[in-house]
């Protein structure tokens, strides 16, 4: 009977971490809170394997595309102006940008667990930096957040 029941709790214990994944909302907006234009809400996220990332743009002019996944298998991009929902299964950083306005500095950081992939993301933004002509530190600032 014991051993019954320590094999029903361990079956419960080790199926009840999928139980536990937990959605965020992204905000893709023309103007933040704080006066910020072209900006991704939060900018910097992280969350566990499992988890969902609500992509919610204000306006028909905005999505989310990654240009730095863990691999091409997790690379991602949303429709323009479509409420998207993706479920994040591999460690890692993602860095994404607003298509249309990239230039305008609208990018963002999803931090997967642990930064598996960190150096090879930091490698492929340095030569991107320059291309944006406003908001040139945002993409910095959520850089140094990634533990």
């Amino acid at each position: 009977m014991r051993t019954r029941i320590f094999s029903i709790l361990l079956i419960t214990f080790l199926a009840a971490p999928s139980s536990y994944a937990a959605e965020f909302t992204v905000n893709a907006v023309t103007t933040g809170n704080n006066g910020e234009m072209m900006v991704f809400s939060p900018g910097y996220l992280k969350v566990e394997v499992g988890d969902t990332v609500n992509f919610i743009p204000s306006d028909a002019s905005h999505n989310a595309e990654s240009f730095v996944s863990p691999s091409s298998e997790t690379a991602f991009v949303t429709a323009l102006g479509k409420d998207t929902r993706i479920t994040f299964s591999q460690e890692g950083v993602y860095l994404y940008k607003c298509t249309p306005h990239f230039v305008l500095g609208m990018v963002g950081v999803i931090q997967v667990g642990k930064a598996v992939n960190k150096n090879d993301a930091l490698a492929v933004w340095k030569p991107m930096e320059p291309m944006m002509s406003m908001n040139q530190g945002r993409m910095a600032t959520y850089l140094e957040q990634i533990d």
